[in-house]
């Protein structure tokens, strides 16, 4: 019985690189080109407005006004009254007019929704869906802490 010679069996498991390497710098190649590397412009501090927009604030707010914007919602003898940051606003147009131009300003603003029990839940969601079309992000509401 003959023994098989050492190269013969080394030629069988002989494995190409060549190709695995070149497959794997194709797809480095593809990921370096299509990975996004630049910083969103929009979201770095700058004293300029962007395009010439001046940013004027409604008359009924201040600088101070601006870390969060709390709506009350409350329902008296039939009528609804709804108070921004403490002040009150006319109507739920009014009120979509107002947070059309704080959105305009800044759109990550918090808004707090403090609606009270006796309000009917369609114009507490009426509430919501103008924040909502107003752009705003975070829409959170408030509620009593529990002992």
């Amino acid at each position: 019985m003959r023994i098989p010679h050492s190269s013969a069996i080394r030629r069988e498991f002989d494995v190409s690189m060549t190709p695995m390497i070149d497959v794997v710098f194709l797809l480095l190649i593809f990921f370096v080109c299509t990975a996004s590397f630049q910083i969103v412009e929009s979201i770095l501090p700058s004293p300029l407005s962007l395009q010439g927009e001046s940013k004027v604030l409604p008359p009924e707010l201040t600088e101070r006004d601006l870390e969060r914007v709390l709506i009350t919602v409350a329902q008296d003898a039939g009528e609804v009254r709804l108070t921004v940051n403490g002040q009150p606003c006319a109507s739920v147009q009014r009120l979509s007019e107002l947070l059309s131009a704080l959105a305009a300003i800044d759109s990550s603003l918090p808004v707090l929704l403090d609606i009270e029990s006796e309000t009917p839940l369609g114009t507490a969601i009426d509430v919501y869906d103008r924040c909502r079309l107003a752009s705003f992000e975070r829409i959170q509401f408030v509620a009593e802490a529990r002992e």
